[in-house]
């Protein structure tokens, strides 16, 4: 488990919260591993009905763009996220998320895989996949027309808008929108509601409402895998890294 990645169980919920505030939970390849690692565990307990995804003041600022741009002569470099991505797709308990500050590329796009979003009326939602020269993610190109109409997907997608926890309530992302400093008690009383219905008929439920798109989905995914790696090593992605880790040294 990363120093950065913390788990606590109780009464039925695992939290697993991002620990790294000072980087806007920013995502490295040990994070990724102990998320994995995290849900793995949780899947594989009885004594777990539901996990409670959290960051704290920020959801995540998405991948750490130094893996990123380090990423050039490392032919398999996003293996570590897409793993992740796999891992919360087969999930087979409920899973609720509680938002707050930024949820930014993966930050958003995980959150498709989950049951329950609480978001932050606040919350800075984008997916910048193609203002950093790479490609969706995470079932996103399948899956977020479906939670907020096509029209708006390509344009979230392709122009990488960002978007506020309001609008994602409003659009189907989140389930509700509270105020900031309310977002993990109702995320908590969400995530403990569940934790105390049959385990057996919440399996089966989420299940039946997967089971139309699992294997679509997973070959959808496959590929994004493909395409990203390819795009993630091209002069333009690399050209945009190192662009916004200039900016943000200057």
């Amino acid at each position: 488990m990363s120093e950065f990645v913390t788990r606590h169980v109780d009464n039925g919920v695992m939290q697993l919260r991002l620990n790294r505030p000072e980087k806007k939970n920013a995502l490295t390849l040990a994070m990724y591993e102990g998320l994995a690692e995290g849900l793995r565990a949780a899947a594989a307990d009885p004594a777990v009905r539901v996990v409670l995804l959290g960051g704290g003041a920020d959801f995540t600022a998405g991948n750490d763009l130094k893996d990123f741009a380090a990423a050039g002569s490392q032919e398999n470099r996003p293996g570590s996220a897409f793993d992740f991505l796999r891992e919360i797709r087969v999930f087979p308990k409920p899973v609720v998320a509680a938002v707050r500050g930024v949820a930014v590329g993966i930050g958003t796009t995980m959150l498709l895989h989950c049951d329950v979003v609480v978001a932050s009326a606040t919350a800075r939602f984008q997916i910048p996949f193609s203002r950093l020269g790479v490609t969706p993610e995470g079932g996103s190109s399948m899956l977020l027309a479906g939670r907020v109409g096509d029209a708006r997907a390509r344009w979230l997608l392709m122009a990488g808008e960002a978007f506020s926890g309001r609008q994602a309530a409003l659009w189907g992302l989140a389930l509700e929108a509270p105020e900031d400093d309310e977002v993990e008690a109702v995320a908590m009383e969400r995530a403990r509601l569940l934790a105390g219905l049959p385990p057996k008929a919440l399996a089966e439920s989420k299940r039946l409402l997967l089971e139309p798109q699992r294997e679509k989905l997973a070959a959808v995914m496959d590929e994004e895998r493909v395409v990203f790696s390819k795009a993630l090593r091209s002069e333009e992605a690399q050209a945009a890294f190192q662009a916004f880790l200039s900016r943000a040294k200057g």
